[in-house]
């Protein structure tokens, strides 16, 4: 993750949209790049950064909406401010389920924007985050053994040791090893800490 501050990139073939925008971001502390075109903003971002991307609904070529729907399968996990001068309830509808968090229409109110790209670099911050404890989690879980992880399957679904070594056809002594095991080698000291760290390591397989 990039240590420098949000960057808020902003997609809109309009020179003075772009110019008038990223103005108006910097005149309250907030890094702006802006970019004429999709390839553009695909080819030139810090794809490392937390930020957010102010999108146009309409431009030449690839539209804001068509590639709001590509941006996870393109690798870009920015959260999404829409901007129109032609909304309709229809884009509106699109543009949310594609995964924008908000829509603006033109001329674009300036608190409201800047109210959007706020939460929407808060929200950034957040996923990252949840992101990094995933893999952190996942990274732990790989060291485990394939026995180590049927067991721990079987302690996330609340079996006991003498339960589990039924199941698994296992002495309970076997088990409590394992058990112990498990412990030290992710890390936790509670039966709790065990199984947040279990949900959060498959949340993302």
């Amino acid at each position: 993750m990039s240590a420098q501050s949000p960057i808020v990139h902003i997609l809109d073939d309009d020179s003075g949209v772009r110019e008038g925008l990223s103005m108006l971001l910097r005149s309250v502390g907030l890094r702006a790049e802006a970019f004429a075109s999709s390839a553009e903003f695909l080819a030139g971002r810090d794809a490392d950064a937390i930020g957010c991307l102010i999108l146009d609904i309409r431009m030449p070529g690839e539209s804001g909406l068509q590639l709001l729907e590509r941006l996870p399968e393109a690798g870009v996990d920015l959260p999404v401010v829409m901007l129109t001068g032609h909304g309709d309830m229809a884009a509106c509808r699109r543009a949310f389920k594609g995964g924008a968090i908000e829509f603006l229409t033109k001329p674009v109110d300036e608190d409201a924007l800047i109210e959007a790209v706020q939460a929407a670099i808060r929200s950034h911050i957040a996923s990252r985050a949840r992101t990094a404890v995933t893999r952190e989690a996942q990274a732990l879980l790989a060291r485990l053994t394939d026995r180590e992880r049927e067991v721990l399957t079987q302690i996330v679904d609340g079996l006991s040791n003498k339960q589990i070594a039924r199941v698994l056809d296992l002495s309970p002594r076997t088990v409590e090893t394992h058990r112990a095991n498990l412990f030290e080698k992710l890390g936790v000291d509670s039966l709790a800490q065990l199984v947040r760290l279990y949900l959060a390591g498959i949340s993302g397989e």
